[in-house]
């Protein structure tokens, strides 16, 4: 009888088995996850308070310190993706009326933009065109003309295929009263960085690159510097869920007892857990040298079928993710869309200011191998001898 009263039928779609096609994903993330890491995030769930899931946790906290290079007390995963620590890190280091300078050379620096504006900071930019990247120089000019307590940068712009150079921008910052936040969300564990030795103040990246795990938790930690600028606001941070102070008691980063914060996803810990610890086994050097040496070859192979690279300078070019030109004639989707379908590989076209401009190819964590560059090589040789009829 109660049958008689629903008027939405079940749907038909969720009737049917699940089907998820096996494919190879060179695009600029997600990785494709190793069977440890899926294995991992397949165990059975626990409470998220109970004693065996805050070990994990201190083992992430452990690996992300590693992963980052720092000693910093108050490491931790968000819940949720690398936007989500992005948010994480303004929500705490801003307050409304707080300045904050952006560095913008692609999209991640567009979208911290556009969240300081919503919390109310006042927000300057600096400007480079995608494929460039910010010098010391521009960093100090723009530090004195608008005096920002904080300085967001990008160091793997994966909208552009930028490395950005991070040395002296820490101590240059600290020179002028500001701090420094840093997106790793493309570059960690890719391309060689140094929390506490280039002085960074707020570094956050994500699971689904380099760590081949699934996106949904975010590695972020604060400086004691940063630490001081949170206990000095004079308002809570805009959000309960991303609140810095709820979360380093839940990850026991404060020497308090633990309290309930929130239901953290328990199994993309374990996830999160197993691909830090694989990073930790290769080495985090053994990983840098293998992701340039991949992209080096990466590069040369397109130079060879006659491809124009996006990033000039070589050494500002991401190790994890390439950019190339869109050859001249071809619609960018048709190239993607065959590697798809004739070679189950995915790559990706531009995003942002890049859209539309260039073809993004990833090696990222257990992606990164020279049959995979060989693979993706000889499906883009392929694609640009078959997609003629889809010539503009």
């Amino acid at each position: 009888m109660a049958t008689s009263l629903l008027h939405v039928p079940p749907p038909q779609g969720l009737l049917q088995p699940l089907v998820v096609p096996e494919r190879l994903l060179l695009g600029p993330g997600p990785s494709n996850v190793p069977s440890r890491i899926q294995a991992a995030g397949g165990q059975q769930l626990l409470g998220h308070m109970h004693p065996e899931v805050l070990q994990v946790m201190d083992e992430i906290k452990a690996g992300i310190q590693y992963a980052f290079q720092t000693q910093n007390q108050l490491t931790l995963a968000i819940s949720g993706s690398g936007h989500c620590a992005m948010e994480a890190a303004l929500f705490n280091l801003l307050e409304c009326g707080d300045t904050i300078l952006v560095a913008i050379n692609g999209i991640w620096g567009q979208h911290a933009a556009d969240i300081a504006r919503r919390l109310g900071a006042n927000v300057y930019e600096l400007q480079k065109p995608p494929g460039e990247y910010f010098t010391p120089r521009d960093i100090e000019k723009g530090l004195v003309q608008h005096k920002p307590s904080v300085l967001f940068i990008t160091h793997g712009e994966s909208s552009t295929g930028v490395l950005q150079p991070l040395e002296g921008l820490g101590e240059l910052c600290h020179r002028h009263g500001c701090l420094l936040l840093v997106d790793a969300v493309a570059s960690l564990g890719g391309a060689p960085i140094f929390m506490d030795q280039q002085e960074i103040d707020v570094l956050y990246s994500g699971s689904q690159k380099v760590l081949n795990s699934p996106p949904g938790s975010a590695p972020i930690s604060f400086s004691e510097r940063a630490r001081k600028k949170l206990l000095s606001r004079k308002t809570k941070p805009k959000s309960f869920y991303l609140d810095m102070d709820c979360l380093a008691n839940y990850w026991g980063c404060d020497g308090e007892p633990r309290r309930y914060h929130h239901t953290a996803p328990i199994n993309s810990f374990f996830s999160l857990r197993e691909g830090l610890a694989m990073l930790a086994e290769i080495g985090l050097e053994s990983s840098w040298e293998r992701h340039q040496a991949n992209c080096a070859r990466l590069c040369q192979g397109l130079l060879n079928l006659g491809l124009e690279l996006f990033v000039k300078e070589e050494k500002v070019r991401l190790p994890t993710i390439t950019t190339v030109r869109v050859p001249e004639g071809y619609n960018w989707k048709d190239i993607t869309a065959f590697l798809i379908d004739k070679h189950a590989i995915e790559i990706a076209g531009g995003l942002g200011p890049t859209a539309g401009k260039v073809l993004r190819i990833g090696l990222m964590g257990c992606n990164s191998t020279s049959e995979n560059v060989n693979r993706v090589l000889r499906a883009l040789q392929d694609a640009l001898s078959s997609c003629h009829r889809s010539r503009l």
